[in-house]
């Protein structure tokens, strides 16, 4: 039997940390609605304490949408918290995300404290929290580079204090994908009260590694992953919600699923790309442009023999209306003829040769050739 995986967006919140790409509560609130139809579990609609407008974002996005639980971000201080509970009084189900850092980087240099006291205020802020809402989430800042010991022991004593999510985020994205994985297997064998909470994860992109640090410790026990639409997210971004969803649900061997609609990911995807003013590159993975665009002539032989040669996913499962077959240089004969004949044109094999030998003329000149050209094309190749 397959088991659920949690999908936890942060792309109103660590999404919308992009220069340039801040949304106004209505934008926002448009954003979070589609996600409630993508069939996200948990939408983070902002860090309220942070701005009048975050603050407000999260009340109108509590108030508007119904189905996903609502999260608010917070420090491991009491004003953070004051301010998220205040933020998610209209949420038919809030959550207080709080935290503070767990490696000696951060507990040395951003705290100027130490193990012991960041223990001390994690639980003081996780029973603090507890006392506003019951869904409380711990995140372990920086935990990709924590001494696993400390990690373990700092885990076991917020999921004491009440946390009932624990998240251990990769947040400078220095992880492999093997230590990765590895430290989320070291929490649930040394941690012992572990049955008590979700293990989350929350990877960034710095080394392009989130999905795959993502994928990995989903498969070493945790079961709820923070993403983003897009991978958009502070500095190189977050793990992508649309590559760890269709990762799941191509790999069904891993007995792994979400609650996500598909079908819904591609136009969430240009949504957000709208919204937030940041064009999808055309090779990202699911949502680019060219991810089911095949342009090589050998590729788009096999492809035309049977989709299964060169796509591992149908585009109508992730809201993409049909492959396409690019017409280039590197196009091959079986393109041409299949695209012609689409336009209603049919011709016999010398006759298709010549047309080929003048196609690459056009193609060499124009990089890319659409369909007014093959129409100008094939009636000069048609007798009078």
């Amino acid at each position: 039997m397959s088991q659920r995986v949690q999908i936890f967006d942060t792309t109103l919140r660590d999404g919308e940390q992009v220069p340039g790409s801040q949304l106004t509560t209505e934008e926002k609130i448009i954003v979070a609605t589609q996600l409630e139809k993508l069939g996200v579990d948990v939408i983070e609609a902002g860090f309220p304490v942070s701005s009048p407008g975050d603050f407000r974002s999260v009340v109108e996005i509590s108030k508007a949408v119904r189905e996903p639980i609502i999260c608010a971000l917070s420090r491991a201080v009491t004003g953070d918290i004051d301010a998220a509970a205040d933020a998610l009084q209209y949420a038919k189900r809030g959550r207080i995300h709080t935290g503070i850092g767990s490696s000696d980087i951060h507990i040395q240099h951003k705290f100027n404290t130490t193990r012991e006291k960041i223990i001390e205020r994690a639980i003081a802020a996780t029973k603090y929290a507890k006392g506003k809402v019951e869904d409380v989430e711990f995140y372990c800042e920086d935990a990709g580079r924590a001494d696993l010991i400390f990690l373990a022991q700092l885990v076991e004593a917020v999921i004491g204090a009440g946390a009932t999510v624990v998240n251990i985020p990769d947040t400078t994205g220095y992880c492999l994908p093997e230590e990765y994985g590895n430290k989320i297997k070291y929490i649930f064998e040394n941690v012992k009260n572990i049955h008590k909470a979700i293990i989350s994860i929350h990877c960034h992109n710095d080394l392009g590694l989130a999905t795959a640090n993502s994928i990995a410790g989903i498969s070493q026990g945790a079961r709820q992953v923070e993403v983003t639409i897009n991978g958009i997210g502070e500095r190189a971004g977050n793990t992508s919600l649309e590559e760890v969803v269709m990762a799941l649900n191509v790999h069904k061997e891993l007995g792994l699923e979400t609650g996500v609609n598909t079908q819904f990911i591609y136009p969430t995807s240009q949504l957000v790309s709208k919204m937030m003013r940041m064009p999808v590159q055309a090779n990202k993975a699911i949502v680019g442009r060219n991810a089911f665009a095949h342009s090589s002539g050998i590729h788009q032989d096999g492809h035309l023999k049977n989709t299964l040669n060169y796509e591992i996913m149908n585009p109508q499962d992730v809201g993409v209306d049909k492959s396409d077959i690019v017409l280039t240089a590197r196009s091959g004969r079986h393109a041409l003829k299949h695209r012609l004949e689409l336009l209603g044109f049919s011709f016999d094999k010398p006759a298709l040769d010549e047309l080929y030998t003048r196609f690459l003329e056009v193609a060499d000149l124009k990089k890319e050739v659409n369909d007014a050209d093959l129409v100008d094309l094939a009636r000069t190749a048609i007798p009078v």
